[in-house]
């Protein structure tokens, strides 16, 4: 009797591991018909071959305040990686400490968007990239300014022709840009959730494997799909209900600004969802705090549901699984200013 009871004990040990294996196995295949994995290799930029020079000199120019008008800001600044790739502010400090428009974006994973910022103003983040550093608000600088700011620390001069060794005259703001944007494309974090797609069931937890089976069943992977689950479409915030003022602010009207049609009043970029938990504040407005009340005005703004305590909770933990490793960052010691590097300002320009 007692071998017998072994054994059966045995068989249903054995049946329910395949059981949840087939469940893994099946909740991955829906899970890939919306998502990819990041992936192993720095990804491919348009007109912009990515070298480790060119990596080393965008590094430099990410860090460096100098790049601003006032010597004060730096791109990480307001992305800053220790932080998860913003400021976890509501809105940026900027040039005479003004207070930006929009939350700050973070910048980990931004290479795997469709376009840059909110309202999806630059196409690539070679155009990010000149975007704050001549915005008033921002880093209140000019192109010319900056060229002539690089020209003046030969050590610069130096890694922008390693960098673009087939030009005469290397030290442009395209080239700025472009350096910039090879640096960022290798902020990737490969998170649990990658190891789940490309096969390993131990990757989430049952209470993150839940929370992916209910993020893709209530709908929120329409919005939110991709390698950066975000950052590829252009929806309005509150599709079924808008949100109040407080979240919604009626003055900012997103890609409206960009393409003056009516119909894209309210329409942002899908936000990416990886290293959601390090980044809050959430939405452009920056004015919500917390993960779990942010997933709840998606539920009722975006897909008409009002989610309950249990479901919120188990979204939370998945967004828990797309917090990735980030690359290990260390300082980069800059080139020294001479006589000629052009003296920072204060003033708001």
């Amino acid at each position: 009797m007692r071998v017998f009871r072994q054994t059966a004990l045995a068989t249903v040990s054995v049946v329910a591991i395949a059981t949840s294996a087939t469940a893994d196995e099946a909740l991955r295949e829906e899970a890939l018909d919306m998502f990819s994995p990041v992936p192993s290799t720095i990804p491919a930029m348009t007109d912009n071959p990515i070298t480790p020079a060119k990596i080393d000199l965008g590094k430099a120019l990410f860090f460096d305040p100098r790049m601003s008008a006032s010597g004060v800001f730096s791109c990480n600044s307001c992305h800053n990686l220790a932080t998860g790739g913003d400021d976890n502010m509501p809105t940026s400090i900027g040039h005479g400490w003004q207070k930006g428009p929009r939350n700050s974006p973070t910048v980990l994973n931004a290479v795997f968007n469709e376009a840059q910022f909110w309202d999806g103003r630059a196409e690539d983040l070679k155009a990010q990239a000149k975007g704050p550093v001549q915005a008033g608000v921002e880093m209140a600088n000019t192109p010319d300014n900056v060229i002539a700011t690089l020209n003046s620390m030969p050590q610069y001069v130096d890694w922008f022709k390693a960098s673009f060794p087939e030009e005469a005259d290397p030290v442009t703001f395209d080239n700025f840009a472009k350096a910039i944007e090879a640096y960022e494309a290798t902020l990737t974090t490969p998170a649990p959730f990658d190891a789940f797609l490309n096969g390993d069931d131990a990757a989430l937890d049952e209470a993150q494997k839940e929370g992916l089976a209910i993020f893709l069943d209530k709908g929120c992977a329409s919005c939110h799909n991709g390698v950066n689950l975000g950052g590829n479409g252009y929806f309005p915030f509150g599709l079924i209900e808008k949100p109040g003022a407080d979240v919604l602010p009626p003055d900012d009207r997103g890609r409206f600004q960009v393409t003056e049609t009516a119909d894209d009043s309210y329409v942002f970029r899908a936000a990416p969802l990886r290293n959601i938990a390090l980044t809050a504040p959430y939405f452009h407005s920056g004015k919500v705090w917390d993960l779990e009340v942010a997933v709840a005005i998606m539920g009722t703004s975006q897909l008409g549901t009002e989610l309950n305590e249990e479901e919120i909770d188990s979204i939370v933990a998945f967004l828990g699984a797309l917090t990735g490793e980030v690359p290990e960052v260390s300082y980069p010691v800059l080139p020294a200013e001479t006589s000629g590097t052009p003296r920072p300002t204060g003033e708001v320009q």
